[in-house]
């Protein structure tokens, strides 16, 4: 699809291919997003690669893509959608891109097999649910930017062992890090004595 600024959005893929890598330009106009649920359910997809020059990447654009085991995302993007990932239970690792400042709500979801992620220090929000049910993600570290972790944001995460709060964050909703029962170590910055939440239940 045209965009009015004459660029190029991915609106949907009808191949079967196990490896995409998307185009920087078609018909001569800059590929700069990819449309929302681009790529549904495409469960023949093992490896996408996103051109720099991407910016955005669209709400439930690779939901359920259940053999995704992995993604090259420039650091030109700089939004992902909510449930962006949702249901992607063959996602092993995941580097965002520095510039992003919010993983939306939903967005990893069900990443069952997400061990590892490495969230950039640009991102100032962690969404409702952002990372639920990622039974395989055993430690995460947040940077110094982020301010906010939402509600649920790690609900059922059941191989966590470790978690470290940084200075930054002054808010945590409430059930954060509910049914995490592997969690042993929780690193909260000394001077961090102002972070609230809504009704106190951070871990149960």
């Amino acid at each position: 699809s045209v965009l009015s600024d004459g660029a190029v959005e991915i609106t949907d893929y009808n191949g079967s291919a196990e490896k995409v890598d998307i185009p920087e330009m078609i018909d001569g106009k800059s590929v700069t997003s990819i449309g929302e649920s681009a790529f549904n359910g495409c469960t023949s997809l093992t490896s996408i690669t996103i051109p720099n020059g991407v910016t955005s990447i669209g709400e439930s654009a690779f939901i359920n893509c259940t053999n995704l085991t992995g993604i090259t995302i420039p650091d030109s993007v700089t939004k992902i959608g909510m449930t962006a990932f949702l249901g992607c239970s063959n996602l092993a690792g995941v580097t965002l891109p520095n510039g992003l400042t919010k993983i939306s709500y939903g967005t990893f979801e069900y990443c069952t097999s997400l061990a590892k992620i490495t969230i950039p220090n640009s991102v100032k929000e962690i969404g409702y649910v952002a990372f639920g049910d990622c039974s395989s993600l055993t430690d995460i570290v947040i940077p110094n930017s982020v301010t906010e972790i939402g509600l649920h944001a790690f609900d059922d995460c059941e191989s966590l062992t470790s978690i470290t709060i940084p200075n930054s964050v002054t808010s945590i909703g409430s059930y954060a890090f509910i049914n995490c029962t592997a969690l042993t170590a929780i690193n909260v910055a000394s001077q961090n004595k102002n972070y609230t939440s809504e009704n106190g239940v951070l871990f149960n």
